[in-house]
């Protein structure tokens, strides 16, 4: 059975909410808010996947302390853009 689009976007939002570390709670969270509704299939996934990913990691990704792997770089570079108050 699949996932209803609404209780996936829902899922996804409390995934990017309820973090490991605040920082990462607060980054990932208003990049949902921004972006997830307007996401197609493809992203969806992709971002869905990236949740599963340390926080540790993703925040020194999203900080550019260290380079995302090459599959996450341009969502990692979206989410560094909202997350810095760049274009949503």
């Amino acid at each position: 059975m699949s996932e209803a689009p609404e209780a996936r976007l829902k899922r996804l939002r409390m995934r990017s909410m309820r973090r490991g570390i605040k920082e990462m709670d607060i980054i990932l969270m208003r990049y949902a808010e921004a972006r997830l509704a307007q996401m197609n299939e493809a992203q969806l996934v992709l971002y869905d996947a990236l949740l599963s990913e340390n926080d540790q990691d993703l925040y020194q990704w999203v900080t550019g302390q260290v380079p995302a792997p090459e599959k996450f770089g341009t969502l990692v570079d979206e989410i560094a853009s909202v997350a810095t108050g760049g274009p949503v």
